[in-house]
């Protein structure tokens, strides 16, 4: 396990961004090891939503944390996170759940990743969950 310390800057979207460097450093999976920042217009989905819910303004992230993972070069598919936080809204009031795409940084987002050099992750459809669920192999593919 190889830990990278990053810190995203004003306007990235978070999902994207972790992703990135994840990708950028040559691996395939991580997991957030610790994550704190500020948004604007946190996109969360709470567990069995169909659609995120818009912390609209200012928000401090809380709490961060989940798997980042990004298929090899040349998947039509590059995006196989799964991250969880909890925000405050601007007036005190926490949300937590699913991270949604479009979480832009305000300020900033400190963020301490474990890189996984020799794993792999995927979703794949459960039967029985109904849900796309993490899939952990070897990098090569096993």
């Amino acid at each position: 396990m190889k830990t990278l310390p990053i810190r995203l800057t004003p306007g990235q979207d978070l999902r994207e961004a972790l992703e990135a460097a994840v990708r950028a450093q040559g691996f395939q999976a991580a997991f957030v090891l610790s994550g704190i920042g500020s948004l604007v217009d946190a996109r969360i989905r709470f567990a069995g939503a169909d659609e995120p819910l818009c912390i609209c303004g200012d928000s401090e992230i809380l709490s961060l944390c989940g798997t980042v993972g990004v298929g090899a070069t040349g998947d039509a598919v590059l995006g196989h996170s799964h991250l969880h936080m909890a925000v405050a809204a601007a007036t005190g009031e926490v949300f937590g759940g699913h991270v949604a795409p479009g979480c832009r940084v305000r300020t900033t987002a400190e963020v301490l990743l474990a890189l996984l050099p020799e794993w792999a992750f995927k979703r794949d459809l459960d039967a029985a969950t109904g849900y796309a669920e993490l899939v952990v192999m070897v990098r090569d593919g096993t």
